[in-house]
């Protein structure tokens, strides 16, 4: 504890106030000194100069130029410096080593080079050994920790300087990645070839090796890594050669070299022998080791490797330190893994001659325990004989600094070093920048000094800001305490430099205006803006501010420079201009940008009116045709996105419509998120409907102002205005939310206006529209468009002349203020007009009782005062987070810390209001210190409130790497495998939430809010970020499933109800009924968050999980799962198309050509009888005969099922491919499973790893698979993934799958509604985004030690969230108070007090949705936008986008009702439905009328169907109308209904409409075919009963009806009479044949009777009463029995009487009642007692002694009461 406070006083309290110097004890004395002096000169030139010298340019022309050569000169040597460790060159040095070593050295070169040679091209060389350690951040490549060691032509050891470093070239340090895949070990070459004028050059003492490019590495790594893979076994010639002949004879292509060291001959031929024996041996690792144990410089070597250095005896970088099953693993030359786990080579103390060489031997055994044995046994003379060598062979290594061509200097330090000493600029414009606000500050700085700004110790102060500024720009403060990540920041270190220019400039300019401004132009409430007085004291309020800039910067109220340009675009476009907030600094300025150009636009309008003629009763043309525009323009621009990039891929995609390069090879290519294209539809269709309802409002408003409506109707007008929007406003805005709310005003115990799934238990369906709803909607309507635009308009009217008169602020300004004001004030009010009519209200009041002398016209009024009432609420929302958080009754002290400061909070409580309104006045988080009761003021920031666009990037098979895959499976913790869960919710609110906020299921909203969805198993926090007119941006952040304890407590505390609460103070008397008792209402007024709604209604994923362990624990049950995974894959292979490819290829029927014979069996290990339901005991194996016992049924029935058949006879070529592929997937699943099913755990896991697509095929009589790999994709895979569904089926109908049939129909149907993947793959989450109805997984968990496996169950349905409303304040005071604890403070407590519960805040479930690393979220979204277009509900109520293309429909669709209500009123009787010919032709019409009346006037010519035996064989009709023609079956029904009065209006009674939009089924003489609906249509399958829809997509043919003579008819469908008329004929006999005897009735049809008298009974009291069953409640007409217009005459009045809801009273109709049909009411019927007054026919159903009026659409027809 006591060095971290010493840490962080250094590095953030002293180094925020000097800008960035601090005294660093862990750096060397150099960096320290170079630190100071370069400081003090900062701080001492300026204030010398100002001091020496008389105050002139002099002193800003010599300062800035000093400063200017002081950075260029330090910029550029550190990125020279840099680049030359990136890329320069490495020099080794012996000082002590004369000519004869050298001469020796080169003589034992040329004698070796013509033993050990690496090829014809090489000269002579060896191995030059390089050791790649993993990167750090900043990455150390290059840095003195690493080292070169390499072997001579005599294997003489190398050992380097113990600072000096080999390494390569970094590459691009910024993306952090590590080099391991560039690593490399003994034995191995990883240098450049060289010619033989480079290998002469190695005779001296100086070598010199070229560092190489980082991707040449990783490619020769990843060629390493292939050849391993392929080829691990080398020839038997390499097994005892040397290393350079081994390297030699493999071809590598990097050649090898080798640096010539002189060395004693002993240590030589130790080397020599050790390096052979461990070739011999095969436990030389080649593979680079991923184990942080053996990258250099570990601790645990440390000792060692310090010893090592000076002796000559090898070098660390030679070998990896690894455990022995690490080494077996990485080793390339061993064939069996167990074999090289023995074969170490080790020498002892006696065998040697001095203790370099056992050093060395401990380093080239590669044991560790023999490496960490200490060197306590040497004798005394090996340890004298140590010091001596250690001195002698130490050596310089430095960098070659090229100063010119011809001259350079060596540079002895490293990466790290430099990297300590200045911060790195990798981009030539980062260098330039800093030099450039290096000079800025200078010259400002003492052009500020020499004018006299600063006077006496405000001198030296004023010097010491310039150096913090200045010194910044060279080390900056890392991390600064508003920085908002970990690690180095680059964009910190020009914060202060760049403020300080700003600060710097103001001044200036304040002080210019002071001097050179006498008159006050502009007066506005009495101040003067333009007074010199009061630019004075900006100005001096800005010198202040700057000479307080060490103070400001430690306490972090000043941001980095990208989010400070975003705050104030956003700031200033949200109150100046009316915008929206926004989502990046690039959407920021295009936002404010956009906004400038609409007032420039109107700008022009507004002063040209001006500077018209104006008189009392006329107002200019012009200043109309402005307000007309301003009205369309601040529409147009509320319903835009803030950010472009949505509208910019639309605008690229009509310009250039095939730019996207698809690859066919990528096997993503074809999953495509949906998103993306649905926004851009949605912003196609909002720019459409914009351009026309734009110049509707435009002619609109313009028409209405032009009128003088505005001047003629004063003051009436706009009492009456301001009366409307009060009474709205507060009915729409308070108490229609109020009455919705869980517990209103916190008096009542539940809602006052209930949903109709407030009751349910189990929400099954889409949340319903309540009629408030449809008032709130209609009333938001009307203000946002009618109500504030008129008064808007209204004012405009009356202030603009006041406004632009010389007196206030002349034409120029006034028009620029006009402009501005009335777009604010529109854009506002189309936006969020949640809190608009109190600011109206309140102004409209102040300004005309209280002070109405300082009005300035009633627009600026309200103008002014809609940015105070916005700083007002933010003010009440940060005080009301601040006495909720330390109310000392709900304390919650999470540390000692909190109790030590919630005393001294209470002193200052003045400081804590004043921080209050200084945050809100800037919009700045309240943030509680390290979560106490201490508060402090954080920096700005925008809405959005986080700095970098993070978001979950979730692992599967897409973005990880095949071989992690198979061994470790990536991303198997649960909380990677629950995002998607999250991601899920996202899609779904990403349609419903706009539409959901504009129907008031959430409350009130506004900007910035926050909101928790809490249900079962998902608790997620939604950002709502932009909200504009019809869109909202918001952001979701996932917590975890399975929280903390303290999450948990607040899950609780969110979702327990406070109803049965009955405490009064201490004693509990109870409550008045549905009211709260005293302490609950007095607890929820005390909470920072309130439950808006219990069942908000969303669509999701229900989550089901087995325990995969418990069913599949017996061998019954795993035999079970065996016997579904070979059926599944005979099924699959079975109904392939390309089965009769695999029949006939070659490669197959030869590896398969042993099975042919009778007597075959296989008796691999891996069946078992336990769990094979075909092993035959006799035979020990599979055998064929076995297998066809058991299966050949099960394949003839699918092979008849094909709808080619096959032979599938014991000896076809289909039973012998299919007990191959049942031998080869049990084979893979014992091989998977480590060839012991019998233990389940081993069993899990094989049967995982095939699910997830892992087939190790081991065996060679499975070889044969490899002629078609589609094998494997299409029929094994899918076979092992059916069976565990089959598997699951089987506990709830044991025996249903023994039925052929059965299980060929559950297997179909599985593989048509059921998604079946593994987790990881990307199938998975694309069946998820795209709503698939169901799907199954096996998971195998392994988090906090838990290793287990799951069978994850989804079903798509509806679930019901808690909506709980947070205060915003308390959010973003919570998270500002997080990320400056961890990353400035340096808190890495994982139990801190500041995340620790606290239920009146919900703290903890605040603090763990921050960003990661800060937080610990499962899943955080992109920001995604959600419009109300897409929400269906909405667009019920409010009708869609208007477009072209709409408009057009619905003249068209106009039209045709017209012609149909025409055509029913021409024909006589007829009905509306009826009167629709289906679109025939008149000619097709007639002669289908003509044909109909001659078929029906003789006896025996009946049409086709209904003769005596049309019960016995499939109908068959002349001339049937196909799909696409003009014909239609209703026309039948019309023709009789035309040729045939009699029967008109019992046909019209009878009438049943259909669904245009589902094709039916027509029958003809080989089955079914499709057939045309008619146009009035509305029967769906979805309305049958379960039972018939499995009938009818099972059944493909006809049954005949048992009797002759006898149709059965369908009358179980939703009818509307007895009759079958109104469904045609085709559908009629279809549909009877399919449906049975389950919901029909059978009718007598007697040779030549009339049809239509046999089928056209209509259904009264005296007659067959149908039953129905209700199954829409929303078409219950409850009230028409009281209606005073008696548009029905009701057969008897007193039923009429008990048909309504008064005689109802506690009873109402629901879904799934059932009752008998009484009566009916036609349209256009010809007797008044049958005739509806409507378009629809109305039934008389009863239920009970109940009587229930209700549309025929609300229920469905079960049939006849005979």
């Amino acid at each position: 504890m006591g060095s971290q406070t010493l840490q962080i006083l250094r590095q953030g309290v002293w180094a925020s106030i000097t800008g960035g110097w601090y005294y660093d004890p862990h750096q060397n004395t150099f960096v320290n000194a170079f630190h100071l002096y370069i400081w003090l000169f900062f701080l001492c030139f300026p204030f010398t100069l100002y001091m020496a010298l008389p105050s002139s340019m002099i002193i800003v022309g010599s300062y800035s130029a000093v400063i200017a050569a002081v950075f260029i000169v330090l910029k550029a040597v550190n990125y020279r410096l840099h680049r030359a460790l990136d890329e320069g060159e490495i020099v080794d040095r012996n000082n002590r080593e004369g000519t004869e070593r050298r001469a020796k050295s080169e003589h034992q070169d040329g004698s070796s080079s013509k033993n050990y040679s690496n090829g014809p091209g090489d000269p002579g060389g060896g191995i030059e050994m390089t050791e790649f350690v993993r990167e750090a951040t900043p990455p150390v490549g290059c840095s003195s920790r690493n080292s070169y060691a390499g072997l001579d032509s005599n294997h003489q050891v190398v050992s380097p300087h113990h600072g000096a470093v080999a390494a390569i070239k970094a590459g691009d340090e910024e993306t952090g990645k590590t080099s391991d895949d560039i690593s490399s070990s003994l034995g191995q070459s990883c240098s450049l070839y060289k010619d033989a004028n480079d290998e002469q050059a190695q005779a001296t003492d100086e070598t010199v090796t070229f560092r190489r490019e980082r991707s040449t590495f990783r490619r020769q790594a990843v060629r390493r890594r292939h050849n391993a893979g392929s080829n691990p076994t080398p020839p038997a010639s390499l097994i005892g050669s040397p290393l350079s002949l081994q390297d030699g004879q493999q071809g590598q292509s990097s050649t090898s070299q080798i640096k010539i060291q002189s060395c004693p001959p002993s240590q030589a031929a130790v080397l020599s022998a050790s390096a052979s024996l461990l070739v011999r041996n095969g436990s030389v690792n080649l593979e680079p080791s991923h184990d942080s144990a053996s990258a250099i410089g570990g601790c645990s070597l440390q000792d060692e490797l310090g010893k090592l250095y000076g002796t000559g005896g090898c070098d660390m970088s030679l070998v990896n330190f690894e455990t022995a099953a690490r080494r077996t693993s990485n080793n390339l030359w061993d064939t069996d893994s167990h074999l090289s786990s023995s074969t170490s080579v080790r020498f002892y103390p006696h065998d040697l001659l001095s203790l370099p060489q056992i050093r060395l031997n401990r380093l080239l055994t590669i044991d560790p325990d023999l490496l960490e044995h200490q060197d306590t046994d040497l004798s005394p003379d090996l340890q004298d004989h140590a010091q001596p060598q250690e001195e002698a062979q130490k050596i310089k290594h430095y960098y070659r600094f090229w100063l010119l061509p011809k001259i350079w200097i060596g540079v002895n330090f490293d990466r790290l070093t430099l990297l300590a000493l200045f911060d790195r600029n990798r981009e030539i414009m980062e260098n330039v920048l800093a030099v450039v606000l290096a000079i800025l500050v200078a010259f400002l700085g003492s052009v500020l000094l020499i004018d006299g700004f600063f006077k006496d110790i405000w001198v030296f102060q004023f010097c010491l800001v310039i150096a913090s500024c200045q010194y910044s720009l060279l080390k900056s403060v890392q991390p600064d305490s508003s920085s908002p990540r970990h690690g180095h920041n680059r964009i910190i270190a020009y914060s202060r430099p760049v403020y300080f220019c700003v600060c710097c400039g103001l001044i200036w300019l304040l002080d210019y205006g002071h001097k050179h401004t006498s008159a006050t132009r502009f007066k506005l409430y009495g101040v003067a803006f333009t007074s010199p007085l009061l630019l004075a004291s900006a100005r001096d309020l800005v010198m202040a501010f700057t000479l307080c800039f060490p103070i400001i910067f430690f306490i972090g109220l000043l941001p980095q420079v990208n989010t400070f340009v975003m705050y104030l675009c956003e700031q200033f476009d949200i109150h100046v201009f009316g915008g929206n907030a926004t989502t990046n600094l690039v959407a920021s300025v295009f936002s404010l940008i956009r906004s400038i150009l609409a007032v420039a636009l109107l700008y022009g309008l507004c002063y040209g009116a001006l500077r018209d003629s104006w008189d009392a009763q006329h107002i200019p043309v012009l200043f109309s045709v402005f307000c007309g525009l301003l009205v369309a323009v601040s529409y147009h621009l509320s319903r835009q996105s803030s950010d472009p990039c949505v509208l910019m891929s639309l605008v690229k995609s009509k310009i250039f419509p095939n730019t996207d390069d698809k690859n066919p090879e990528d096997p993503q290519e074809d999953v495509k998120d949906p998103l993306p294209e649905k926004l851009k539809q949605s912003v196609n269709e909002r720019l459409q409907s914009d351009l026309i309802v734009c110049t509707v409002i435009g002619v609109l408003y313009f028409a209405i102002h032009v009128s003088t409506v505005f001047i003629a109707l004063q003051p009436v007008l706009s009492y009456v205005l301001y009366t409307l929007v009060g009474t709205v406003g507060l009915l729409t805005h308070y108490l229609l939310p109020q009455l919705r709310k869980q517990l209103p005003w916190h008096c009542f115990s539940h809602p006052l206006l209930k949903t109709k799934e407030y009751y349910q238990f189990e929400v099954r369906n889409a949340a319903h529209v309540m009629w408030f709803e449809k008032m709130y909607v209609w009333l938001l309507f009307v203000e946002k468009n009618v109500i504030y635009p008129l008064i808007v308009l209204n004012e405009l009217s009356s202030s603009a002349k006041a406004i632009a008169s010389p007196k206030k602020l002349d034409a120029e300004f006034g028009a620029l203020m006009i402009t501005i004001a009335g777009m604010k004030l529109l854009r506002s009010s189309y936006s969020s007009p949640t809190y608009q009519y109190v600011t109206v209200v309140f102004t409209v009041l102040f300004f005309t009782f209280d002070c109405k002398d300082f009005s300035e016209t009633l627009l600026l009024d309200l103008f002014f005062m809609s940015i105070l009432f916005s700083k007002l609420w933010e003010l009440f929302y940060k005080l009301r987070f601040v006495y909720t958080y330390i109310a000392p009754w709900q304390i919650t002290w999470g540390s000692a810390f909190h109790a030590f400061a919630q005393p001294f909070a209470v002193p200052h409580s003045a400081m804590l209001f004043v921080q209050a309104m200084v945050s809100a006045l800037f919009s700045t988080p309240l943030n509680p210190f390290l979560g106490s009761a201490i508060f402090i003021t954080s920096y700005v920031r925008p809405v959005k409130f986080w700095e970098r666009d993070y978001n979950t990037k979730r692992v599967d098979h897409s973005n990880t790497r095949l071989a992690s895959q198979l061994d470790r499976n990536p991303g198997s913790d649960d909380n990677n495998l629950n995002s998607i869960f999250y991601e899920h919710l996202t899609r779904s609110l990403q349609h419903s939430l706009c539409g959901d906020l504009m129907l008031g299921r959430w409350g009130n909203f506004n900007t910035g809010d926050c909101f928790i969805l809490a249900s079962d198993y998902l608790n997620a926090l939604v950002h709502l970020i932009e909200i504009g007119n019809g869109l909202v941006t918001y952001q979701l952040r996932g917590l975890e499933f399975r929280g903390t304890y303290c999450q948990q407590r607040e899950v609780e505390a969110i979702t327990e109800g406070v109803e049965e609460d009955e405490g009064f103070c201490c004693c509990e008397p109870g409550h008045i009924p549905h009211m709260l008792s005293f302490n609950a209402a007095f607890g929820q007024r005390w909470l920072a968050w309130e439950v808006l709604v219990t069942k908000y209604v969303l669509e999701g994923y229900s989550i089901t999980d087995n325990s995969a362990a418990s069913m599949l624990q017996v061998f019954d049950l795993r035999k079970i799962l065996t016997t579904y995974y070979v059926k599944s894959i005979l099924f699959y292979v079975i109904s392939s198309p390309k089965l009769e490819e695999w029949l006939a290829n070659e490669t197959m029927q030869d590896g398969l050509r042993a099975c042919m014979s009778h007597n075959y069996v296989d008796v691999d290990p891996t069946f078992n009888p336990n769990i094979d339901e075909d092993f035959d005991h006799r035979l020990a194996g599979v055998s064929r005969e076995s297998f066809c016992g058991v299966y050949l049924n099960w394949i003839q029935y699918c092979s008849a099922r094909r709808g080619k058949p096959l032979s599938s006879e014991r000896d076809s070529a289909l039973v012998i491919l299919c007990y191959g592929l049942s031998v080869l997937g049990r084979r893979a699943l014992g091989t998977a499973s480590h060839h012991m099913s019998s233990n389940l755990e081993s069993f899990l896991y094989g049967l995982h790893a095939l699910f997830k697509g892992d087939f190790r095929i081991s065996s060679v009589r499975d070889e044969w698979i490899f002629a078609d790999m589609e094998l494997l994709r299409k029929v094994v895979v899918p076979g092992i993934r059916m069976s565990l569904k089959l598997h699951q089926d089987h506990f709830t109908s044991p025996d249903e799958y023994d039925d052929p049939a059965v299980l060929f129909d559950a297997i179909t149907s599985h593989e048509q509604n059921l998604v079946i993947a593994h987790e990881g793959d990307p199938a998975w989450r694309n069946a998820v985004l795209s709503n698939s109805p169901a799907l199954l997984a096996l998971r195998h968990v392994m988090d906090d030690g838990t290793n287990e496996y799951k069978i994850i169950m989804l079903n798509k349905r509806y679930l019901s969230f808690r909506v709980i409303k947070v205060n915003k304040e308390c959010v973003r005071g919570l998270w500002a108070g997080q990320q400056q604890e961890l990353v400035f403070l340096r808190n890495r407590n994982p139990e801190r007090g500041s995340i620790q519960n606290a239920k009146q805040a919900l703290r903890n479930m605040i603090n763990s949705s921050c960003d990661q690393p800060i937080g610990y979220p499962i899943y955080v979204s992109p920001l995604t936008i959600s419009y109300s277009d897409t929400h269906e509900q909405l667009k019920t109520i409010l009708g869609g986008p208007i477009s072209i293309t709409n408009i057009k429909n619905f003249i068209v669709s106009t039209w045709h009702r017209l012609r149909k209500g025409c055509g029913a009123g021409c024909n006589s009787g007829g009905n509306i439905e009826d009167s629709d010919a289906g679109g025939m032709s008149t000619a097709s019409n007639n002669a289908t009328a003509n044909e109909s009346q001659s078929s029906s006037s003789h006896g025996g010519s009946a049409p086709a169907g209904y003769g005596p035996g049309a019960g016995l064989q499939p109908p068959v009709t002349t001339n049937p109308p196909i799909l696409g023609t003009s014909h239609s079956t209703h026309s039948v029904q019309s023709s009789l209904v035309r040729h045939s009065p009699a029967r008109a209006s019992v046909a019209s009674q009878s009438s049943y409409r259909y669904n245009s939009r589902h094709s039916s089924l027509r029958t003809s003489a080989t089955g079914l075919v499709p057939c045309r609906r008619s146009s009035t249509s509305q029967l769906s399958l979805r309305n049958l009963p379960n039972s018939i829809q499995s009938r009818l997509s099972m059944v493909n043919q006809l049954e005949p009806s048992s009797q002759s003579g006898t149709l059965s008819i369908p009358c179980g469908l939703p009818s509307s009479s007895s009759s079958s008329q109104s469904i045609p004929i085709c559908k009629r006999s279809t549909l009877a044949g399919l449906l049975g005897t389950e919901g029909i009735t059978s009718v007598d049809i007697q040779s030549g009777s009339n049809p239509s008298t046999a089928f056209n009974t209509p259904a009264k009291r005296d007659g067959p009463n149908y039953k129905v069953q209700i199954i829409d409640t929303s078409q219950i007409m409850e009230a028409i029995n009281m209606s005073k217009r008696r548009e029905l005459h009701w057969p008897d009045e007193a039923i009429r009487m008990r048909a309504g809801r008064i005689s109802w009273k506690d009873w109402s109709p629901r879904e799934g009642m059932e009752g008998y049909v009484i009566h009916r009411w036609v349209p256009c019927s010809r007797e008044p007692c049958s005739r509806s007054h409507i378009d629809k026919t109305i039934l008389l159903v009863q239920i009970e002694d109940k009587y229930v009026p209700i549309i025929e659409n609300g229920v469905l027809e079960l049939g006849a009461e005979v």
